[in-house]
Formats: structure tokens, C-alpha cells, sequence
């Protein structure tokens, strides 16, 4: 656990000074702040994203290895991407009926998928970073840590989703942590949770840009509540037959 909190902490400080760091220099280039600025905040992003790289890989925090893909496991990767599209409108769905939670980061993301860049900081980089530090570290110290792996995978969901620190998207990081947990705990690699993660993160940049208005509900989109229930059963009846296909697939 101590481990799992080290960790934590380092990548929140590696957020902060890459924040320090990348306001100065536009504040001193370009006289505006960075977030003001879509560039400005996708090169602090990269900046982080590549710090905390570097920190968890060269201090070993995040074991790498080939082991995984070299079985060859193309058809479980293909239904790791099936199940991050199957899962996408239920989250959706099951967020809507809950209490409403403050967007605080709703200006940020605007600003961002709204750029054409934004794609590198939301679809490329968020998936790989943060799949190494809290899958491919936390989990991987809270499952040395805890003896029952469920507990442990709960734990790393609420630290994903609590680190995120906007509340508006806590549900979702959080069913999506308990997913992306049990992958990197059945399979001992990051790799398939990147692959889900990256569906998820990519699916959403393209909403935005083909639905910018970040308060469209469901049955705005798919103009009645029949018919956003019927989604949600295509949607299950795509997510449940790939999850048991990964139940049989993914390998201790």
C-alpha cells in the first residue's frame, strides 16, 4: 500500500511541476496564460506525460515485458476494443441517472478536443500514461499487497478515478478502472487496458468534434428514451458476449 501511495504522489507532483513549468514559458513567450491555450495546454500535457514516463520506466516502477504479446493474443486485443465500444453508451447511460456532479474540467476539454492536436494529449498519450502508472505500477503494488485481487483492483479504480480530480467524470473512471484492473490482473500487462483505454479516450474525441455541446444527453442524440433503452441493449449485447470471450481468453 505504501508503495501504491508513493506512486500516487509522484505522478500528481510530476502534474504540478510540468504545470509550473510550461505556464511560466508561455507566460514569458507568448504573454497569456496556458490555459487559455489549446497548444499550450497539449504541450504541458506531452511534457507530463512524458516526465512521468521517463520516472516510472527508468526507476523500474513499471515492469516491462514482452511476454504477453509474444502469444500472439491479436483476437483477445480485438475483443478489448469490442468491449470498449459495447461499453461506452451504458457508462453513459448509467451516469445520466445519477446525481449531476460539477464539471470542473469541462472548459479544459472543450478547449482541447476541440483542436486537432488534442487528439495526440487525449487519444495517444492519456491512454499510455496512465496505464503505466496506474495499472502497471499502483495495481501492480496493490496486488502484492493485498492477498484478495478484487480489493486490490477496487482500491487502484478509486484512485484512478479520484485522480482525475474533476467529479463530473468520476463514475466512469471509475467502471473503467474496474475493467482496465481486471485485464492488467488476468494478463500481467498494460497492453490490453491501453488498447481499451485508447478506443474509450478516441471514441470520445471523435463525439465531440461530430457533438460539441458538451450538455447533449442520450436522448437528445438518439431523439427518445426508447430508443436510447434500445441502444443500451445493442450496446450490452456487445459488451457481455466480449467480456465472456476475455474471461475465456485472458490467461493468469
Amino acid at each position: 500500500m505504501k508503495n501504491a501511495i508513493i506512486y500516487t504522489f509522484v505522478f500528481l507532483a510530476v502534474q504540478v511541476m510540468s504545470s509550473f513549468i510550461v505556464t511560466g514559458i508561455w507566460q514569458w513567450a507568448f504573454g497569456k496564460s496556458v490555459t487559455d491555450d489549446a497548444t499550450g495546454f497539449i504541450v504541458m500535457t506531452t511534457l507530463f506525460t512524458v516526465i512521468t514516463l521517463a520516472v516510472f520506466l527508468l526507476a523500474r516502477w513499471c515492469e516491462v515485458s514482452s511476454h504477453w504479446i509474444r502469444q500472439r493474443p491479436w483476437l483477445t486485443m480485438v475483443w478489448c476494443v469490442v468491449a470498449a465500444f459495447g461499453a461506452i453508451i451504458p457508462s453513459i447511460w448509467i451516469q445520466e441517472h445519477m446525481p449531476e456532479l460539477p464539471n470542473l474540467a469541462e472548459d479544459t476539454f472543450d478547449m482541447i478536443l476541440r483542436d486537432r492536436w488534442g487528439y495526440l494529449a487525449i487519444g495517444l498519450l492519456a491512454p499510455l500514461g496512465e496505464e503505466v502508472v496506474f495499472r502497471g505500477a499502483i495495481l501492480r503494488s496493490l496486488l502484492q499487497w493485498c492477498s484478495k485481487p478484487w480489493a486490490a483492483i477496487v482500491i487502484s479504480a478509486l484512485i484512478f478515478a479520484v485522480a482525475h480530480m474533476n467529479p463530473a467524470q468520476l463514475p466512469h473512471a471509475f467502471l473503467i478502472g474496474l475493467l482496465l484492473g481486471w485485464l492488467y490482473y488476468r494478463t500481467n500487462s498494460i497492453i490490453p487496458g491501453m488498447a481499451y483505454h485508447w478506443v474509450n479516450n478516441s471514441v470520445a474525441y471523435v463525439m465531440y468534434n461530430l457533438y460539441p455541446d458538451p450538455d447533449l444527453t442520450l436522448t437528445e442524440l438518439f431523439g427518445s428514451e426508447r430508443t436510447v433503452l434500445m441502444a443500451v441493449g445493442c450496446s450490452l449485447c456487445i459488451l457481455l458476449p466480449a467480456l465472456f470471450q476475455l474471461n475465456l481468453r485472458l490467461k493468469k
